[in-house]
């Protein structure tokens, strides 16, 4: 018996649940919903393009279309959390994405395609502006950095277990296999909804008079902060899609290496995203692991550079152990933006403020595919040297921006 518990303790420690409470209850509903993100995302395209019948161009271009007029929901949904109860507000979103979700079953054609996806980018984007600000509300001013890091683990956990479900759908390839991913997604929307719902109210404790999202739209050294973070996040885009063309292209490494990186990646950010987010607390020191995540971030391109010019062997070793560092480097990123983006922003435009550091951090990853691919795929070991000496200068940029940011301002909590 006793062995039994030391084994369930071991569990515990390893996976990211919280204790029993608040957090617990947005960390099941995160886990919900996120199981439903890696059913879609893992079966969208072929969804799409083997059941739907869109070619792939008409599927990336609408995707692109849709994912870039999504952006424009993050700011006043952000600023619509300020103003009411971030719990109700995203709860009533979840139920919205799950309609939108079903319409899915109703696509037929390219212009159908393109309204429903740039419907559920509209909402995806609000949500997770109203996403950030019920963290806060949920967490408080000291928690809600653990908080953010706890839910990024929990989304892990929630994404790979979603894929491993819609691998069933790819193996059987059918129409109604991949209609079931659809309405998978729909329920999940529906569990996270309902979860979300157990929270206790948030309303706001009072208004402001002047209308925050243009208030977060005009705060100059906010933006350079944010702008900075914006420009590190490009570096996601790296390991999604440039490094697996990077293998395939130019490595003597074998294809599966891109799984077993992706592997990798994934389980250091379930073990490590909390702890590694303790050094991300407030501004100052959230500021200094920006520049530590950006030099990281750097050495991680320049050892995926070097595995171009060294035996298959080499080459294998060289990813693996550039993945451990960039994962790092990702979750100091992580950690040091959302402590940022809370601790600079007004205390009582939370919403406006998330929404806006969402707004540009979502510009960065539209523009990254494209900029990429003809920086590191048609320019090679070069390229990555320009992405590491971007990455690097804009860490070291963060600390005194961010001494700038706080001396316009007077204290307030968190």
């Amino acid at each position: 018996m006793g062995t039994t518990a030391e084994v369930r303790g071991r569990w515990r420690s390893l996976l990211p649940l919280p204790p029993p409470g608040r957090l617990r209850t947005l960390s099941l509903a995160t886990m919900a919903n996120t199981v439903g993100t890696g059913l879609w995302v893992t079966g969208a395209a072929l969804y799409f393009t083997r059941s739907v019948g869109l070619t792939p161009t008409e599927v990336g271009l609408g995707l692109t279309i849709a994912g870039l007029v999504g952006l424009t929901a993050s700011v006043p949904l952000g600023g619509l959390a300020d103003r009411r109860d971030p719990r109700a507000l995203r709860a009533v979103l979840q139920l919205a994405q799950a309609v939108v979700a079903a319409a899915y079953l109703l696509v037929g054609s390219f212009p159908v395609f393109l309204l429903v996806a740039t419907l559920d980018a509209l909402l995806v984007s609000g949500n997770l502006a109203v996403r950030a600000a019920l963290v806060a509300a949920v967490a408080g001013p000291q928690g809600r950095v653990h908080a953010f890091a706890t839910l990024r683990a929990v989304a892990n956990l929630g994404v790979t277990f979603g894929a491993g479900l819609a691998a069933f759908a790819l193996v059987a390839d059918t129409g109604w296999a991949y209609r079931l991913l659809v309405l998978g997604n729909v329920a999940t929307y529906l569990v996270s909804a309902a979860l979300i719902m157990r929270l206790p109210s948030y309303p706001p404790a009072r208004r402001a008079v002047r209308p925050r999202p243009a208030r977060a739209l005009g705060d100059w050294r906010f933006l350079a902060v944010a702008g900075a973070s914006a420009v590190l996040s490009v570096h996601g885009v790296v390991l999604s899609l440039i490094l697996p063309l990077w293998v395939v292209s130019r490595t003597d490494a074998p294809t599966v290496t891109v799984a077993a990186a992706l592997l990798v990646n994934t389980l250091l950010t379930v073990l490590l995203a909390v702890r590694l987010s303790e050094s991300s607390r407030h501004a100052v020191p959230a500021a200094a692991t920006m520049r530590r995540a950006g030099l990281v971030l750097a050495a991680g391109m320049l050892l995926w550079a070097a595995t171009a010019v060294v035996p298959t062997a080499a080459a294998i070793g060289l990813l693996l152990a550039a993945t451990v560092i960039y994962t790092m480097g990702d979750l100091w990123h992580a950690g040091a933006g959302a402590a940022l983006a809370y601790d600079l922003a007004a205390p009582d435009a939370l919403g406006a403020y998330q929404g806006v550091d969402g707004l540009l951090a979502g510009l960065a990853r539209a523009a990254g595919p494209a900029l990429l691919t003809w920086l590191i795929i048609d320019g090679g070991p070069i390229g990555w040297l320009a992405l590491a000496g971007l990455l690097a200068l804009t860490g070291l940029a963060v600390p005194p921006l961010t001494r700038r940011a706080l001396a316009s301002r007077s204290p307030h909590p968190g």
